[in-house]
């Protein structure tokens, strides 16, 4: 027979070759590698820019999209979050470095309360006191060489009372002298992502290299209120004897508002009054830094309007509990045909009050989605976005695993995404 030109051969034998092609082009697919045929995940959308310093996220502070704004405050620097959703609601300087003055024994602290985590201290320990801890001067506990005190009673001559005696103590309790807990104080830092603080001691005196910023020690404190939980009581104590000398705590927000719970006073001639305060109202719990205020006065009057501001108007919602399941998506090349996604864990959202409706979840993933997938393999992010400005973003992940298909079920899938 004669071979006709190609414009001139019959339908059947073009549909022929058109699906040849088709089982082709899917059999050379499916001997692909899995990441060879994967999307790259599509690109974030910018946040909106932020009137204050944005997070370290890139999402904007939930104030501003808040109709009622941020009381002005008499500081150098501070910030207020949410601690439930770890979202800041409004800063002003919020990486500026600044002096920490004894807001250092926050992280003096933090230290202190590993070492009890991990056995390395015990409460009821007696700690030796050295010549440097008892000539160390400022604000003191008053221990004496050769007088027993115990880990105990030091974290309260140090919470309490402010104490840098205690402090040098302690330091020198759980690093061997205060240089070694300095750099364990650093190492810390870095852990826990602290960007603009540096410790040179574990009191707070000062020293040109002894550095840190509203939110670093806001990020700080909610790590100390989180993680170590049995050893917060400390902070809300109103006063502490030792040695026959009762001293209050410098914190007047304990007497003024029954909801706050802590946490920490300091001040230098250079640093000004400074305050790390928290509260609890209900199941939500607010902190506030401010930095660099000219009296003991103003700095717990700041504080409280920041207090009473982030409780008035704002809400805490949370999202993808156990009662919202995650996203459907559609997974090809799989034994299953659909799979869920959602973020690792539920999320807490700071919201403007009455705003909770409006929140809108945008997620942003690979397509198409190809088996095999792990349960907890990321395969995007998940922004939570408020009029137009995203006030969080969180890691997109498979909440159950998928395995890949046998041959033929993954050719059938190629074929299916071919004529798509």
């Amino acid at each position: 027979m004669k071979n006709l030109p190609y414009s001139a051969q019959s339908p059947v034998v073009f549909t022929r070759r058109l699906l040849s092609g088709a089982v082709l082009s899917a059999m050379l697919a499916a001997s692909m590698p899995t990441w060879a045929q994967q999307a790259p995940a599509a690109p974030a959308a910018a946040p909106a820019a932020a009137a204050t310093a944005p997070a370290p996220t890139g999402a904007v502070p939930v104030g501003d999209v808040s109709a009622v704004p941020a009381p002005t405050i008499a500081a150098k620097a501070w910030i207020v979050i949410d601690v439930n959703s770890g979202q800041t609601l409004a800063a002003s300087n919020p990486d500026m470095k600044v002096e920490p003055a004894s807001l250092t024994k926050i992280m003096t602290a933090y230290v202190v309360f590993n070492a009890l985590e991990e056995k390395r201290l015990t409460l009821e320990q007696t700690v030796p006191v050295s010549e440097h801890a008892w000539r160390t001067g400022g604000s003191r506990m008053f221990i004496e060489p050769r007088k027993p005190v115990t880990v105990d009673e030091l974290n309260q001559g140090m919470i309490v009372q402010s104490g840098n005696d205690a402090s040098v103590a302690l330091a020198e309790a759980v690093g061997g002298s205060e240089s070694a807990f300095a750099a364990l104080m650093n190492q810390e830092a870095e852990r826990l992502g602290l960007k603009n603080s540096h410790f040179m001691n574990a009191t707070g005196l000062p020293d040109p290299q002894h550095t840190t910023s509203t939110r670093d020690l806001a990020t700080l404190s909610a790590h100390l209120i989180t993680d170590h939980p049995d050893f917060f009581h400390y902070y809300k104590q109103k006063s502490y004897t030792y040695n026959k000398i009762t001293q209050p705590n410098r914190n007047r927000l304990l007497w003024a508002d029954p909801s706050v719970d802590g946490m920490k006073t300091g001040h230098t001639d250079s640093a000004g009054y400074c305050l790390v305060s928290t509260a609890v109202r209900g199941d939500r719990r607010i902190l506030v830094v401010v930095v660099g205020t000219d009296s003991e006065a103003t700095r717990a009057e700041e504080s409280l309007k920041l207090l009473n501001w982030s409780f008035q108007n704002f809400d805490t919602v949370k999202l993808f509990d156990k009662s919202q399941p995650g996203i459907d998506a559609r997974v090809w090349e799989g034994t299953a045909e659909n799979v869920k996604l959602g973020p690792p864990n539920p999320v807490s959202i700071a919201v403007p009050r009455g705003k909770a409706g409006d929140l809108k979840p945008v997620a942003q993933r690979t397509d198409p989605l190809i088996a095999p997938l792990a349960k907890g393999q990321q395969v995007g992010t998940l922004q939570f976005t408020l009029d137009g400005k995203v006030l969080r973003t969180e890691p997109l992940v498979v909440q159950d695993a998928v395995e890949r298909a046998g041959f033929f079920g993954r050719m059938v899938d190629t074929v299916k995404r071919w004529f798509q």
